[in-house]
């Protein structure tokens, strides 16, 4: 039992939240780009937050379900139609054996997720079920899905659960648009920038230009500089950090960051605005916001303490589609 792809679409990946504690040797966490839309929807279908989901793109993939299956689909808004009627974004559907899942027109965002009651049945490698393109290892053999490919499903549903109306309140889905106000906490190295290029850093919309990908997106703008010229040893690199560039051009590394690198680090992107900075696409335009780290760490605990509420009414509607 499974779901098979029958049009892979552009970059269509098995992802989760990555493969951490693994950074020492070397290799990148990778997972999902928009990991809050990852937990959202598995919490929704009662999965654990870190079941593998399906990553894609516009246009994006076409998917036949081999057997009964509960899912829900987030993220990015690719107008979803299931045997042609249009579903919504964040919320329990049922699909019969037989149906066909399409995206027929891009509304919002640049990455959607599609995740399964029971979650997919995956291998993991180091923990993981992410694909890391670069390995060419994890998911679906390290490689982007191919028409033909069989996904199998964990849970076999043998009859139509009831699915209440039921939807993830928009306070907890994040406020996707083509040009945020993305808050950051300073870099290690912003000190060392021109008083001139520090203010510039937060009052100026820089533009992601088309040579972006899971790694980093870079950014066009007026140009950031530094005081005075230095050379600075290999560093720790993380999600969200923001690189400044030789030619004086931002870079915010993504989700397959490598784990260390040597250019300046001048600002971090917050962990709760992750998923702003991560839906949009070349073309798109980011704005840069400076708050202090406490305030970053408050807004990440309060996200969670809503998340746990969530968690505990999922579980209870989710079970019933289980049994």
């Amino acid at each position: 039992m499974s779901i098979l792809i029958k049009k892979p679409g552009i970059l269509t990946t098995i992802q989760d939240l990555g493969r951490v504690g693994y950074r020492r040797l070397g290799i990148n966490p990778g997972g999902a780009m928009d990991r809050t839309a990852a937990r959202l929807l598995n919490i929704l279908l009662g999965n654990d937050e870190n079941e593998a989901v399906v990553e894609m793109h516009f246009p994006a993939a076409e998917i036949f379900f081999e057997k009964n299956a509960v899912f829900a689909i987030g993220g990015a808004d690719f107008s979803a139609e299931l045997d042609g009627e249009l579903i919504a974004n964040w919320r329990p559907y049922f699909a019969e054996k037989g149906s066909t899942l399409r995206f027929t027109k891009k509304i919002s965002g640049n990455r959607a997720y599609l995740t399964v009651c029971g979650g997919f049945k995956i291998e993991r490698w180091l923990g993981s079920s992410s694909t890391n393109l670069a390995a060419k290892t994890g998911g679906k053999d390290g490689r982007p899905l191919a028409a033909g490919d069989h996904i199998p499903l964990s849970l076999q549903i043998k009859a139509k659960p009831r699915i209440r109306n039921c939807h993830i309140s928009s306070n907890l889905i994040p406020y996707y648009r083509p040009f945020p106000t993305v808050r950051v906490i300073v870099g290690a190295e912003f000190p060392l920038l021109t008083k001139s290029s520090q203010g510039l850093l937060y009052v100026h919309d820089f533009v992601v230009s088309q040579n972006s990908n899971r790694m980093g997106f870079r950014l066009k703008g007026a140009p950031v500089e530094l005081a005075e010229p230095f050379e600075l040893l290999s560093s720790v690199a993380s999600f969200g950090t923001i690189q400044l560039l030789p030619d004086g051009q931002l870079i915010v590394l993504m989700a397959d960051h490598q784990t260390s690198g040597g250019y300046p680090r001048v600002g971090h992107v917050i962990t709760r605005d992750l998923p702003l900075i991560a839906q949009l696409g070349p073309g798109d335009k980011v704005a840069f916001h400076l708050i202090e780290i406490d305030e970053a760490e408050a807004l990440a605990a309060e996200f969670e303490l809503e998340l746990n509420f969530y968690r505990i009414g999922c579980k209870f509607q989710a079970n019933s589609w289980q049994q």
